[in-house]
Formats: C-alpha cells, structure tokens, sequence
C-alpha cells in the first residue's frame, strides 16, 4: 500500500487537464497552492492529455517539496473531456475543483465556490464559474455567445457561461453523469438532469500567461449544436428511478 492510499481522504482534489502547456505549469502551481492553503488537506491532480513539449518535466520539477501534487499522463491526447473525466475517476476527494491550464482561470476563486457548494447543502451538485471580462479574442467571443445563448434557450440550464473551466462540484455527482466529449460544457443541465442543484458565482477572467490554445474551438457552433441535440434528448428521456424495498427477507 502506498503512502497516498494510507493517507486520510483529502478535503478536495482539483484537476488540471493540460496539453503542450510546459511555460504555465510552474507558476499556475504555486497560486493554486497559495489560493488552497486554506482548504487543506488537498490533493492537485495534473492530466498531462499527450503533450509532445516540455510538460512532462515541467511537471516532475513541480512536484519537488509537494507531496500533494500528482501527475497522470495520457499515452495521446483524448482531449479535455477525456482528461478531466482521467483526474476526476483518480481523485480522492469527494469534492473536485477543475480550472485550466493555462492560467485564465484564477485559483483565487477555488475557495470562493468550494464555500458556495457546501453552504447550499446536500442538495447541490454543482458550483459553476461564470466569467466577467472575457480576455479571448473577439471571434471567439462572438461563437461563445452565440452557443451560449442557444444551450440556454434549449436546455434552460439557468447558466450564463457553462464554458468557464472553475468548477467545484461532487465527485460521486459527476460519475453519474453519462460521458461522452464536451461533458464538462453541459454539466448544469446534466446535474439538474440527477436531481441536484446549481449555484453559479462570477469569476475573473485573466489572459493566458503564455502560448497558445492547445485544444480546439468547442464553440464552433454546428459542432456544438451536434452535442445539444444530444444532451437535449438525454433529459428529455430521463426518468425517476422507482423507490425499492425488499420484502420477506430469509430470517424474518
């Protein structure tokens, strides 16, 4: 048995999925473990989705003095989806924060919705980021909108941005949740679909500290209306799971 599995459960495990993001991983690092200080005992997960730069040893020099920093890897990119899917199914808290990899997403607001979850109780599912002062290119502002607006009209998901990677939500939550790529785009309609709720708070968007975006434009719409299609037929063909008791048990 090894040290990790002996230790007690953390408070919170926070998942990073990265690709070909070596220039952000040292600085993104220390502001996630300085924003999380206060929610220790914490575990960070990084998902290496394949990368060909130097992420990979980008991350093992993280790890030096921090024994709660783990790093898996992909053999070839999966994608987002799919690394977020790896770290959550390896994490060991029952709550997960995810944020990206690039620095966009300031680990600041990581308290802010972990305090938001469990202050709505049992019943909620989700705590979702909604970003203020958008620092991506105009197109792509434009495609956001456009989707964003869409998703909301057809799922009535009550979520202004289901696009902004910060995250905090119960990870026995999201195993339920039929995966498939671009799940974590449509997470407070597919929570909703489970019987819990959502809480958003707004969040500060940053620019990138360094490189360029490593996975595609989920907001290409007719890639997104594809995924809608799907997610809307998944509510609508949701159905309560009937109550069971179990009667004349042997011995009674």
């Amino acid at each position: 048995m090894s040290a990790a599995d002996s230790a007690p459960p953390p408070r919170l495990s926070i998942v990073v999925p990265v690709r070909n993001e070596a220039g952000n991983i040292g600085a993104l690092v220390a502001e996630i473990e300085a924003a999380c200080a206060g929610l220790a005992p914490f575990e960070l997960i990084y998902v290496d989705d394949g990368s060909t730069d130097g992420t990979a040893a980008a991350l093992d020099a993280a790890r030096g003095g921090r024994a709660w920093l783990r790093v898996l890897r992909h053999a070839r990119s999966a994608g987002q989806s799919a690394a977020v899917r790896s770290g959550v199914a390896a994490a060991r808290g029952a709550l997960v924060a995810t944020l990206d990899g690039d620095g966009q997403n300031d680990p600041a607001f990581i308290p802010v919705l972990v305090a938001a979850l469990e202050r709505a109780g049992a019943t909620a599912g989700l705590a979702q980021g909604q970003r203020r002062g958008r620092k991506d290119g105009r197109f792509k502002m434009i495609q956001s909108r456009i989707a964003n607006g869409v998703r909301g009209r057809i799922l009535n998901d009550s979520t202004r941005d289901t696009g902004c990677g910060l995250k905090v939500f119960r990870r026995a939550v999201y195993l339920r949740l039929p995966y498939f790529d671009a799940l974590h785009r449509f997470m407070p309609a597919l929570v909703t679909r489970e019987g819990y709720t959502v809480v958003h708070r707004d969040v500060v968007d940053r620019p990138r500290f360094t490189g360029a975006s490593n996975y595609g434009l989920f907001d290409r719409l007719w890639v997104g209306l594809i995924d809608l299609a799907g997610v809307w037929w998944l509510i609508r063909r949701k159905r309560a799971a009937p109550q069971v008791t179990e009667v004349g048990m042997p011995g009674c």
